[in-house]
């Protein structure tokens, strides 16, 4: 992309910081300590509505908690409700009128500035993510920088799109390509990614030209409402992006019918996925279009380790793929599909590093944090009762003895294919181990559930590395290492089936969903 325009340079990814690098002077983890005690300064602000740049509150409230220490009040916010879907979409329909036709250098440089913004702050939003969400510094800079990849990658990619031609020129004419703005969009974004994927959908929408609606999630409004601070400073015009907290089945839901919203960007569960999917789907009086669902919906992502695997690779890639922010990402390994022949070594070796992880607070960067709240811990643990049923416990199992929502790294092996707990997403820090009868066996396995986002094989076999690669049904597919961790640019990230439309953020292709093309044949 190094011709994309005059001044731009080709992207490069974000680096992350070690936290264990010493140096001269202040260290990362002095400022990762600073900024927590910072932020810790602020908590319990509260924070308003924006829509069309008017600050304002409402009567009802979400309190925002920290995860490892309930009774600490990250952050208080306005709780929209269906009153206010008509006002948002006033302000965002208003705004579009004028942001549509700010050219796409502007709309791009908006996004150069913002990822200034993030790249100069990181450490604060990485102790905003530790205190709301229960990120651990690791986890919570790889999340910031990924936020600051996407800026950087869409904005050089609009400018791309920007010079796109038709592949033939007809004699005679002069035959353009343009991609034209959608309209209002809804971005929906998930707690557990909470500035990077909301960074990515409501960029993305941005410049394209968009104006958006933004309702965060519950779990990490504050997040949300720091990165909306970021925008504004960035030189955000009021109304292209509002920021509205609000409940999912009032303002969330209305937001969807309302029949000028153009499109709906949303990460999270399947059955809301699938709700959107049938809201947006009934036209309503005045709807002029049908509108564009851009959906990331979960998995339940499996690990197959072949008989010739390097078996400490191997577990090394599960447990981390497994318990990496306590098991809460889309992407994250729930399901080691072992061999027969190395089942009885690998369990062995896994129940021991499993054993290592350490438990406790994420503000002290340990390994394993809280689960994000009460109702998570709840529904884990119901599970893990279903999984002592289905299996057998070598590993975790209970609720660690302290304060906050935390859960030991539970580890359930001898489960069948078809169990419940091989079957449905848990979202937190339980792995099921299935022992496969070969690689046969293993890959139909691998491929037995609704969902197809991530996986992974560990293999020498270069037959059963290609077989992987054309047969194991995921969208994105890691091959000797783990399969979380998708870097914008190199891994464009969405799956099959139930776990979304395969909308492949961070890909050279994204930009295309929130864009509609006009082709323009101009006789000379």
């Amino acid at each position: 992309m190094a011709t994309l325009a005059t001044g731009v340079s080709p992207f490069t990814n974000e680096p992350v910081v070690d936290f264990r690098r010493e140096s001269h002077g202040s260290t990362p983890a002095q400022a990762m300590r600073a900024a927590i005690e910072k932020v810790r300064s602020e908590l319990g602000r509260e924070y308003d509505l924006v829509i069309g740049g008017r600050r304002s509150r409402t009567s009802e409230k979400i309190r925002s908690d920290n995860p490892a220490r309930p009774s600490e009040i990250v952050g208080v916010h306005q709780k929209a409700g269906r009153e206010h879907v008509e006002p948002a979409m006033q302000a965002a329909l208003a705004a579009f009128e004028s942001w549509k036709n700010v050219p796409v250098q502007e709309r791009a440089a908006l996004l150069f500035r913002t990822a200034e913004i993030l790249r100069k702050r990181k450490p604060e939003f990485n102790a905003w993510m530790v205190l709301e969400v229960g990120k651990n510094w690791d986890e919570a800079e790889a999340d910031t920088c990924e936020a600051i990849d996407f800026c950087e990658f869409y904005a050089r990619l609009a400018l791309h799109m920007d010079e796109t031609e038709p592949a033939v020129q007809l004699p005679g004419e002069r035959d353009r390509l343009r991609y034209i703005p959608l309209g209002v969009g809804a971005v929906i974004p998930p707690w557990n990614f909470p500035l990077a994927i909301m960074c990515g959908m409501t960029m993305a929408s941005v410049v394209c030209g968009n104006t958006v609606v933004l309702k965060p999630s519950s779990d990490s409004p504050t997040i949300a409402a720091k990165f909306f601070e970021a925008l504004e400073e960035a030189g955000l015009p009021p109304g292209v992006v509002n920021f509205c907290p609000g409940s999912g089945a009032t303002f969330g839901n209305g937001l969807v019918e309302h029949p000028h919203t153009r499109f709906i960007a949303f990460t999270g569960s399947r059955d809301v996925g699938l709700d959107i999917n049938v809201r947006a789907a009934q036209r309503q009086p005045g709807q002029l279009w049908i509108k564009r669902t851009i959906l990331e919906m979960g998995g339940k992502d499996s690990i197959v380790v072949a008989a010739d695997a390097d078996l400490d690779a191997a577990v090394e890639g599960v447990a981390t793929s497994a318990f990496g922010f306590q098991g809460q990402k889309c992407s994250a390994c729930s399901r080691a599909i072992l061999d027969a022949s190395l089942y009885d070594k690998f369990l062995e070796k896994l129940q021991a590093r499993v054993a290592q992880i350490r438990i406790g607070e994420p503000a002290e960067n340990a390994p394993m944090g809280p689960v994000v709240n009460a109702g998570a811990l709840d529904s884990i643990s119901n599970y893990i009762g279903i999984g002592a049923k289905e299996g057998r416990v070598i590993a975790g199992g209970k609720r660690a003895s302290r304060e906050g929502y935390f859960l030991e790294p539970t580890v359930i092996a001898d489960v069948a294919p078809t169990a419940r707990i091989a079957q449905e997403e848990i979202f937190g820090p339980v792995l099921a181990v299935i022992r496969a009868r070969d690689f046969n066996d293993a890959l139909h396995i691998a491929n037995n559930t609704e969902y197809g986002l991530t996986g992974a094989i560990y293999s020498t076999s270069p037959q059963q590395l290609e077989r992987a690669r054309n047969e194991f049904y995921v969208g994105n597919l890691y091959i000797n290492r783990k399969c979380t961790g998708a870097v914008v640019g190199a891994h464009p990230f969405g799956g099959f089936n139930m776990s979304g439309t395969d909308s492949k953020a961070g890909g050279a292709d994204y930009l295309y969903l929130f864009s509609q093309a006009k082709s323009i044949a101009e006789k000379l």
